[in-house]
């Protein structure tokens, strides 16, 4: 089987750091704190303006594209899941909000992040999101690990899901979505697909 694994949300967990980071950087900014828990974009689920947005990411991303930690377990199971199968890591992870001086080291930044993790994998992808069903498709890939809503919602109409388990893809429900909770839960319901 081919697995593919997006890399925001659900190799790590970024929810948790942007209400971490954004926290911060809005008391450091003297910005109130109105946070929606269950949204999906930083604009939103902390009630910043586009600039606000763009200066938080300024000072961030580049902090959580080379340090941010990967979720518990996940390293682990994905080394287990490739005994058996194919991983492919597909994200949409793009320059957004980047620094200047580091515009256009994106792609680096990841490559260095998974080789920093000692995460194991067969191919990676950077496919915008809009283009992830396509990348799935063209590369025969069975299941797609997601957490985007978007994302889960369009490419479960043509392929099976799991959608991993965020506060702002509650909701989601539907044909070929599984929701999934932790990365030892995606092991059992891989090896149960197997059978």
């Amino acid at each position: 089987m081919i697995i593919g694994i997006d890399v925001d949300g659900v190799l790590t967990d970024i929810e948790r750091f942007m209400c971490d980071s954004c926290t911060k950087f809005c008391y450091e900014n003297n910005i109130e704190m109105n946070i929606k828990w269950g949204e999906y974009d930083t604009e939103k689920a902390f009630t910043l303006t586009h600039e606000q947005e763009m200066k938080f990411w300024n000072e961030y991303l580049e902090e959580y594209a080379r340090d941010y930690c990967p979720r518990e377990y996940a390293v682990e199971v994905i080394n287990k899941l490739r005994e058996n199968n194919k991983i492919y890591l597909i994200t949409a992870r793009d320059e957004y909000g980047l620094p200047k001086e580091s515009y256009g080291k994106m792609h680096d930044f990841v490559k260095e992040w998974i080789d920093k993790y000692k995460i194991y994998y067969d191919k990676l992808f950077f496919s915008p999101d809009k283009e992830k069903l396509d990348c799935c498709i063209k590369n025969n890939v069975d299941i797609m690990i997601e957490d985007s809503p978007t994302n889960i919602e369009y490419m479960s109409k043509k392929m099976n899901v799991f959608c991993y388990d965020c506060g702002y893809n509650h909701n989601i429900v539907g044909k070929n979505i599984t929701r999934v909770y932790s990365w030892y839960d995606i092991l059992a319901k891989v090896i149960n697909m197997n059978k």
